[in-house]
């Protein structure tokens, strides 16, 4: 499965799609789009998992280091997550008390 990565621009908030698998394999393309951001100066994103068929650990592991370097920019990182097979898995390892979980795009850009 082919990931991926879609940027758009919501006012001050950079909004990050991601379609298909996120795993050992195309985490390191997330990596990569995340610093990219962070570099171009966008230190609010957005990181919608909507289309996301699979997250594994490497994935989450990819997620909190965006969160992480954008925090150290005075920024953050949230999702946007309503599946719950997805969800599961924040939930099973804490994450929900670290990521802001939003229910839709439009949700997180007004939060």
């Amino acid at each position: 499965m082919d990931l991926g990565l879609d940027v758009t621009e919501h006012g001050d908030t950079t909004v990050l799609a991601v379609r298909g698998e996120v795993d050992v394999y195309t985490a390191p393309r997330l990596r990569e789009k995340l610093v990219e951001l962070v570099s171009q100066g966008k230190h609010n994103v957005t990181v919608d998992l909507e289309a996301v068929d699979f997250l594994d650990s490497t994935g989450l592991g990819v997620l909190v280091g965006g969160l992480k370097r954008l925090r150290s920019h005075d920024g953050d990182l949230s999702l946007v997550c309503t599946q719950h097979r997805i969800l599961k898995v924040f939930e099973i390892t804490g994450l929900t008390k670290v990521f802001t979980i939003h229910a839709s795009v439009d949700e997180a850009v007004d939060a």
